[in-house]
């Protein structure tokens, strides 16, 4: 081990804590970048990307998952009453209208532009960039947070998938000791990480459950933040 790292837990004990990655935890298995498994990551990142909580987010896909409806062609025949339905047995409550909107936009251009399946956009794109702004270009509502969660897992699998670090992950790894305080470039950040987790005998395939373990962390610190915030109130 390097001495440059000054962490207290482990990398792998870690991911042990928090849980794995986001896709993972659905049962969603990328590893073979099947369209079907891809698209149906990408509709739990439209879900997640919204200011709505985690546990909704993840109900919702269940939900929609239970019926099956976790494609293109799914989501466009359910039409906009019928997702409707879905997000409110999810709790999507006073965000359904809009979701359901956003949900048959993206799906529309999709289908029409890459025959519904993500591989066909990352094989078009022209490099990083152009990936996410082709993301991005799917519809109103996906904005960079959204992308970057959805290409996050994807990191590693597809090689132009290169999305910064969360500034979630990047305070927690700051927290841990992962990263020190005076690594500020998201490309300088990942790629430190990156390093860190391969010298803990880890594969480059498995880095998405210890960004995902991160961005868990920082999420767990921003709400003690607001409890602490409340409390001083």
């Amino acid at each position: 081990m390097q001495t440059e790292w000054h962490y207290t837990r482990n990398p792998d004990d870690f991911v042990a804590e928090q849980g794995g990655s986001y896709a993972f935890v659905l049962g969603i298995v990328l590893d073979d970048l099947a369209s079907s498994e891809i698209y149906k990551w990408f509709l739990a990142a439209l879900l997640y990307g919204a200011r709505i909580s985690e546990k909704i987010a993840t109900n919702t896909w269940q939900v929609f998952n239970s019926h099956q409806v976790t494609s293109p062609v799914r989501v466009l025949a359910t039409g906009w009453d019928g997702l409707v339905d879905l997000l409110d047995k999810g709790g999507y409550g006073r965000y359904d209208f809009k979701t359901a909107t956003k949900l048959l936009s993206v799906n529309f251009t999709l289908q029409n532009e890459y025959a519904g399946d993500l591989n066909r956009l990352h094989q078009l794109a022209t490099g990083p960039r152009n990936l996410e702004e082709r993301i991005m270009a799917l519809g109103k509502g996906i904005g960079k947070v959204t992308t970057q969660i959805f290409l996050r897992e994807l990191r590693g699998r597809w090689c132009k998938a290169m999305p910064p670090l969360s500034p979630l992950a990047l305070r927690a790894a700051r927290k841990l000791g992962y990263l020190s305080a005076d690594v500020n470039a998201d490309l300088e950040a990942v790629t430190r990480l990156q390093r860190l987790w391969k010298e803990n005998k880890q594969t480059a395939g498995e880095f998405v459950h210890f960004e995902s373990a991160l961005v868990r962390y920082g999420l767990y610190l921003r709400h003690q933040d607001k409890r602490s915030h409340t409390k001083a109130l």
